[in-house]
């Protein structure tokens, strides 16, 4: 984008919601939403069985693999609505300083997320491999694999959230944007002095104009004698 800020426009440019919804970014947030949405869904949904004494049990090796994999959706799910909601506003942020913030937020959050899915893809496998299949699992068996599969996914979609985001950060700034209200103000700045022009008073000294003419200060009609 030509004269953009951190892959944004000026600040208080109009809105295009049909730009915005084909963009790459906002393409991959919601693939990674939707993702995060079936693998929490499918341990919740299914990922338990009744045992005999009626309580339930996952159908993981361990306990902990469900609760992993729940954790890890429901954690994808709301950054994804963080950040579709920050993308929103991201064109309407006015200062240098925060639109580096709000990339650099993206950048660690995605970075995370990759690892944690990585993680998780590892681990619920390693327990799926482990867990007795019997009927009663077997009858589960969909549920486990889907929540596998999209969890194999969810890293390459946050990896391309990633690399959207290092790629929006290394565009940087056009400093030409922003008014000097918004750039920072360090001590080693140098102070800019007054514009010429710019109304101060003039320091030379004021001269009255001299009196043209001598005023008459005796009273009318008085002529001064001579001596």
């Amino acid at each position: 984008m030509e004269g953009a800020s951190y892959g944004a426009g000026r600040a208080g440019g109009s809105f295009e919601p049909l730009e915005f919804l084909l963009r790459p970014q906002t393409i991959l947030r919601l693939v990674c939403w939707i993702f995060s949405i079936v693998v929490f869904a499918s341990i919740v949904n299914e990922g338990f069985v009744n045992l005999n004494a009626g309580s339930l049990r996952c159908i993981f090796y361990s306990e902990d693999a469900c609760n992993y994999g729940i954790a890890i959706g429901v954690m994808a799910f709301f950054a994804c609505v963080f950040f579709f909601i920050l993308d929103l506003y991201f064109p309407q942020i006015s200062s240098v300083k925060d639109r580096k913030k709000a990339v650099l937020l993206d950048l660690a959050c995605s970075g995370l997320l990759s690892f944690l899915w990585f993680v998780g893809f590892c681990f619920l496998t390693n327990q799926w491999q482990r867990t007795e299949h019997n009927d009663t699992i077997l009858q589960k068996g969909d549920a486990a694999r889907a929540a596998i599969a999209f969890s194999f996914f969810s890293i390459f979609s946050w990896v391309a959230v990633m690399v959207k985001a290092l790629h929006q950060y290394r565009l940087g700034t056009d400093m030409s944007l922003f008014t000097s209200d918004h750039l920072d103000t360090g001590p080693n700045n140098g102070y800019q002095g007054y514009s010429t022009g710019s109304g101060i008073a003039n320091t030379e000294t004021y001269q009255s104009p001299p009196f043209t003419e001598t005023l008459n200060t005796g009273p009318e009609g008085y002529q001064v004698p001579t001596y």
